[in-house]
């Protein structure tokens, strides 16, 4: 089974995880050939203080200038 782990900021919004869930799982269907049945979709949701770039949480990147 193909497995699709998306790693973003947390998501409120049930039907948007749906909908995300459902697009990821027909996409990956389509491009694998295979019964939608068979994707795995998994969603991993981080908070801004959790992840980095460039060297900057992104919590602190999103804090305006004091």
């Amino acid at each position: 089974m193909p497995t699709i782990i998306v790693e973003g900021p947390p998501m409120t919004d049930p039907d948007k995880k749906r909908s995300l869930v459902r697009e990821m799982s027909e996409s990956a269907s389509r491009a694998f050939g295979l019964p939608v049945e068979a994707m795995v979709v998994l969603i991993h949701e981080n908070q801004p203080d959790n992840v980095g770039v460039g060297g900057v949480l992104l919590a602190d990147r999103r804090r305006p200038p004091a």
